[in-house]
């Protein structure tokens, strides 16, 4: 049974305590040369909205978006020793990372709004880059709307991995737009109340499935299971 599952990172793998935000706001002072006069929106959303709004919201011109994603990988990557000493892996991460990682025919990787510097960034700093794929995975500057993403890892796994046309899709996330993604591209879903969003947010949002954390290794391959055999 084949599966590709797609995990969503901040407060769904690690707590990056705020270093996410930081990263936004340092990026964007140098750009401007002035700090931001709110802090950047996340909940789901891909770096390329997040940044955008941030201009939109002082009421700056965006730059072109390659400047833009090269100052975020340069404010993530001067801020990897503050993730790794302030953040942590959440409850469970490890094992089922290592459970999914050994499954013949099962692709792990991420589905996350932050670009693919930053997400390094934030899985290495906890040692979990081994236990994941991240060549197929999708990113904040692959598109700007969370469910786009999905289309884009599943692509990448067919061409990276021989992953068949048509094999089943997870999600694992915290946010109802991981939700959102996943009903909107006919994907599975299992929402992690790990986050700010409560588990009564997350089932009101559509997710049959929601957990407190991942901590729960033989529930969680059980629920995998289930959408394998589909």
């Amino acid at each position: 049974m084949e599966l590709i599952v797609l995990w969503d990172i901040d407060h769904t793998l690690i707590d990056n305590s705020e270093v996410s935000k930081e990263i936004y706001a340092a990026a964007f002072a140098s750009l401007t040369g002035a700090a931001p006069t709110r802090p950047a929106r996340t909940g789901g959303r891909t770096d390329r909205l997040i940044m955008r709004d941030m201009f939109v919201l002082d009421g700056l011109p965006e730059p072109e978006w390659a400047v833009v994603e090269a100052a975020l990988a340069r404010a993530g990557e001067e801020r990897f020793e503050d993730l790794r000493r302030r953040g942590t892996a959440l409850p469970g991460v490890r094992a089922i990372l290592k459970a999914v990682s050994v499954r013949s025919g099962w692709v792990s990787s991420v589905l996350t709004g932050n670009i693919a510097a930053n997400a390094h960034v934030k899985v290495s700093a906890f040692g979990l880059d081994a236990l994941l794929d991240l060549a197929v995975g999708a990113y904040g500057a692959d598109a700007l709307q969370r469910p786009d993403l999905v289309t884009v890892a599943r692509e990448r796994a067919q061409r990276l991995q021989g992953v068949r046309e048509g094999v089943p899709v997870v999600l694992v996330g915290d946010t109802p737009r991981d939700v959102e993604a996943a009903l909107a591209t006919g994907s599975g879903i299992i929402a992690v109340a790990s986050g700010i969003h409560t588990a009564e947010e997350l089932a009101a949002a559509g997710a049959s499935e929601v957990l407190p954390d991942l901590s729960d290794t033989a529930r969680l391959l059980q629920l995998l299971e289930t959408y394998a055999a589909r």
